[in-house]
């Protein structure tokens, strides 16, 4: 088993940014890809980054290209979602989650073995 808890959201004005994070222990020595994905209010969930078990390969939502950048540390059983340019619409809670495919980032939740309880991001305008 694997648990994942994420933490790093609040409110931020329109523009501006948050980093979020999500520690794992349990069964960490499994090569797990990540995820992270969110959910609004009265909205499907939905996809937004992932990154592969070793790093090297990393997959963003057409949505948030080129404002969020995943991370991962491994020695820490960590991984990051750095988000700028912050917008109303990327109000959601925010989910990281496993997949013990690790060298592959899957964009469907079912592809994802584990979960954590989601963290909310509220962003004004």
């Amino acid at each position: 088993q694997v648990q994942l808890v994420e933490s790093g959201g609040g409110l931020v004005q329109a523009g501006g940014s948050l980093r979020l994070s999500c520690a794992a222990s349990g069964r960490t020595s499994g090569n797990y890809a990540m995820g992270w994905f969110r959910q609004a209010p009265g909205k499907e969930r939905e996809f937004v980054a992932g990154i592969t078990w070793n790093g090297r390969d990393v997959d963003y939502a057409d949505f948030v290209k080129g404002r969020v950048i995943i991370s991962r540390d491994n020695a820490k059983n960590t991984v990051y979602l750095q988000m700028n340019s912050l917008k109303p619409e990327d109000t959601a809670v925010y989910y990281c989650a496993a997949s013990r495919f690790g060298l592959r980032v899957g964009r469907r939740g079912n592809e994802y073995e584990y979960w954590g309880q989601g963290t909310q991001v509220t962003v004004s305008s």
